[in-house]
């Protein structure tokens, strides 16, 4: 049996967003196969953990990262990168692992997994966005749609490897214990009945569009609330939030904005939802979609090749506002059991022990490379930003 491998993964941020959740929930697996793990993160806003309790088999490294009032989102792109590659030591690592562009410019020679592909426009990002694709020997993906980008904007290979989800949480949470249906309840007490959305307001996720079909949706149920959660960020959206929030509105809709939700209360809040809407334009694989098939609530989801190539079969889709309304509402009036029970089945088959075990052939299938080769980020700023291709 080979001898555990020392690993570190790094991210950008201990707050609750999909990134972060991936890390966590990998570096747990991982240990748990008996590997030797440490998580390195930016604690900001002068947190000290994660948002949530970590096996303790897992190390953690928080590095503080102090915030700074008024501070650009550019700005707070190249401090970010600065304070994390200070802090990080990759020596003694046989595996420096990168979860996203701050962390993958601040690690060095590393691995990365490219969530999902962006086009910047603020100059700092734009470059941490080129580097973090580019700079890494290797490269992993989270489906294969990401992968085929990467590969046709970059010529760029990466191995698939699908995210795990916690599927018997979610499933709990939908449960008939008395526990899981009062929390259920109280969900519904106070929100009725809602379709949710999780992922904050933001122009990757759809938001705007999902007001549109919100608009139409109530016209003809006007009993049924939408329910957007989430939200922790590092950019500033205000000004797209304020778009939102004319536009609602201009619509004559109140849409209920909870924002960050404990982690312990989130299952419920899913599994108590009459539909879980996902109108993203970009995505690499959609875990929080996952975990609403787990709860065994119906899922409608925007087009996207990625959706089409992981929720196939146990999702409805749809390109537009309109047609997004028109699928909301059948979700509502005619459920469809079988759907249902393919979601369930799919979600269930996606585990963090596979995403682990396929994560160890990989890092064992590549060449060794010194982990205490030089940052790149100390490369002169023309040498290290390449122009975006995409």
């Amino acid at each position: 049996m080979p001898s555990p491998l020392r690993i570190a993964l790094l991210t950008y941020s201990t707050k609750p967003r999909g990134g972060v959740v991936h890390t966590l929930a990998l570096a747990e697996a991982l240990a748990r196969a008996g590997q030797d793990v440490t998580v390195w993160s930016l604690g900001r806003g002068g947190d000290g953990g994660f948002f949530r309790p970590v096996d303790p088999r897992v190390r953690l490294r928080i590095v503080p990262f102090p915030e700074i009032d008024g501070e650009g989102v550019g700005p707070r792109i190249l401090r970010s990168i600065a304070v994390l590659r200070d802090a990080f030591d990759p020596s003694g690592y046989h595996v420096v692992h990168a979860q996203d562009c701050i962390s993958a410019n601040a690690a060095g020679r590393c691995v990365r997994t490219v969530h999902h592909i962006d086009l910047f426009t603020t100059p700092e990002l734009a470059r941490c966005h080129e580097r973090a694709i580019t700079q890494p020997y290797a490269r992993i993906c989270v489906s294969a749609a990401v992968a085929a980008e990467l590969r046709a904007g970059w010529g760029l290979a990466a191995e698939v490897i699908p995210n795990g989800v916690d599927a018997a949480r979610f499933a709990a949470a939908a449960g008939s214990g008395a526990a899981a249906v009062a929390a259920r309840r109280a969900w519904q007490d106070r929100l009725g009945r809602y379709v949710l959305s999780v992922g904050g307001i933001e122009p990757r996720k759809g938001s705007l569009e999902l007001l549109e079909a919100y608009a139409e949706l109530s016209a003809r149920q006007p009993d049924v609330q939408l329910v957007v959660a989430g939200g922790e960020t590092l950019f500033d959206y205000r000004d797209y939030r304020a778009r939102w929030d004319q536009r609602a509105a201009e619509l004559a809709v109140a849409p209920v904005f909870l924002g960050p939700v404990d982690e312990d209360a989130l299952p419920s809040l899913v599994a108590a939802a009459a539909v879980f809407a996902f109108p993203s334009a970009k995505e690499g694989f959609g875990l929080a979609a996952m975990e609403a098939l787990a709860a065994g609530v119906p899922l409608v989801a925007s087009g996207l090749p990625v959706f089409q190539e992981i929720f196939d079969g146990a999702a409805r889709f749809a390109t537009s506002p309109a047609v997004f309304a028109a699928e909301l509402e059948r979700a509502l009036t005619r459920p469809d059991r079988a759907l249902r029970a393919a979601g369930r089945a799919l979600a269930a088959r996606y585990t963090w022990s596979a995403a682990a075990t396929s994560h160890l052939r990989f890092y064992h299938s590549l060449a060794p490379h010194p982990a205490t080769a030089p940052h790149p980020a100390t490369a002169p700023e023309s040498a290290r930003a390449g122009p975006m291709k995409r």
